[in-house]
């Protein structure tokens, strides 16, 4: 996995950068603001970027706009020590993958950054829990189509949705659908593609206001 670090301190990139070349990543470039993010991800291509979420010049979520709008495919989880529940829901409305805080053990950490080749969100279970609520009172991620979308989904798609909604990894809903991991993530993507959303994160969202509306 290709990994592009953007942060404003130079000491947490160095740690950070060890602790992933330790693990097998591969950490093809760096980044001390937002603007030099937006600069460095198209020409250094990485599978996800780990980007803070307070930095001067150009700040984490306006950079994640930027960069998901000139590439969906890219990953962008959020780094940062900010538990301010803006920053969370904002991040996800800009694309964002996944929201971990600085503070997370490494094994957690490096646990949730796996989960998004499976194609899970990286977001710790009680951070999931703060965007399904917020998502379910607020009525989504402000997609206008998502309403009407929901009715193209195969009964497949709407068994999935279903688990999604309940926090569970591909693995679990493979497990319950009797299917494969990969079958999972290509059902996911079709459900990304039907509801008109960016993320997974935003794709259990949608299903939590789903499953609470009357």
């Amino acid at each position: 996995m290709r990994v592009l670090i953007v942060d404003d301190h130079a000491l947490f990139r160095d740690g950070i950068r060890s602790l992933l070349t330790a693990r097998g990543f591969e950490v093809v470039g760096e980044a001390e603001s937002g603007s030099e993010a937006v600069a460095k991800a198209g020409p250094l291509r990485p599978d996800v970027i780990l980007m803070d979420v307070k930095m001067p010049s150009m700040g984490g979520l306006a950079a994640t706009k930027a960069i998901k709008t000139a590439d969906p495919a890219v990953k962008i989880v959020m780094l940062t020590v900010s538990e301010d529940d803006a920053d969370l829901f904002e991040a996800i409305k800009a694309g964002a993958d996944g929201y971990l805080l600085k503070k997370l053990r490494a094994e957690e950490f490096f646990d949730l950054l796996e989960g998004l080749e499976r194609g899970e969100a990286a977001i710790p279970r009680p951070l999931a829990a703060k965007i399904l609520h917020e998502f379910a009172r607020s009525g989504g991620s402000g997609s206008s189509h998502s309403g009407d979308a929901g009715d193209r989904l195969t009964q497949r798609e709407e068994e999935i949705l279903t688990l999604l909604a309940q926090g569970r990894s591909n693995r679990e809903i493979g497990e319950a659908l009797t299917i494969s991991e990969n079958t999972v993530k290509f059902h996911t993507k079709h459900i990304l593609d039907k509801l008109h959303l960016r993320s997974r994160a935003e794709v259990v969202a949608y299903a939590s206001r789903q499953a609470k509306a009357p």
